[in-house]
């Protein structure tokens, strides 16, 4: 799938935000896959489109999962946490993608 069947500012918008975590960190190291928070109506091809885009590598497969919003309690009152969409974008062998910020 090339990039040019999407919208360009739309695949701006698809990742959220990099997810750091110790899981994300090992999946990293083990699999060479990277985790993003991606938008609710996200696709895995639009997800894939804008991983290439936006990083210039090459994209071997995405995973998407996903996670319901906790209900937790604040006092007496009840609250809800947002519903989360994450991507588990698995990169080609050779390819790199360095989210940490520290040069290579």
């Amino acid at each position: 799938m090339s990039t040019s069947k999407f919208d360009e500012g739309r695949l701006m918008q698809v990742l959220v935000a990099p997810v750091v975590s110790e899981k994300a960190t090992m999946i990293a190291e083990k699999s060479n896959a990277v985790t993003f928070k991606v938008l609710q109506d996200a696709t895995k091809f639009e997800i894939k489109a804008a991983v290439e885009l936006m990083f210039k590598v090459s994209v071997k497969g995405v995973s998407v999962v996903n996670i319901k919003g906790k209900t937790k309690r604040f006092g007496k009152s009840i609250g809800r946490r947002n519903n989360v969409r994450k991507a588990y974008v698995t990169l080609m062998p050779g390819q790199e993608l360095n989210l940490g910020g520290e040069a290579a």
